[in-house]
């Protein structure tokens, strides 16, 4: 069975920054697979944050993270990545890294092949 895991949340001042990572169980899943992050935050949906193509590298970032949020992928490592700089409060959620075989603009949540467990960012005033 395939298995997402992700690290690199934690408690950090608005401004700073952090950086995510998704590893896969998988290298299978890294070639065939489009990867992208979403988010959680208590009381809403989850939303997408960034997206990531397999063939050629291209990036989806949602408009509220645009400029700030850089995702990237090591396909040796099985590793996929989220910089996050310049957080602000409104950044606080639970992040999910996800793997599905459709392309990023047809992602949604409701429909994910595979997600991982989930890692906390919250990002103090």
């Amino acid at each position: 069975q395939v298995q997402l895991v992700e690290s690199g949340g934690g408690l950090v001042q608005a401004g700073g920054s952090l950086k995510l990572a998704c590893q896969a169980s998988s290298s299978f899943l890294f070639e065939h697979y489009t990867l992208a992050w979403f988010r959680q935050a208590p009381g809403k949906e989850r939303e997408k944050v960034s997206c990531i193509s397999t063939s050629d590298g291209t990036t989806y970032p949602a408009d509220s993270v645009k400029g700030r949020f850089t995702i990237s992928r090591d396909n040796a490592k099985n590793t996929m990545y989220l910089q996050m700089d310049n957080l602000t409060p409104e950044d606080t959620a639970i992040y999910y890294c996800a793997a599905d075989i459709r392309p990023c603009p047809g992602i949604v949540a409701k429909a994910v092949d595979v997600w991982g467990q989930g890692t906390q960012v919250t990002v103090s005033a």
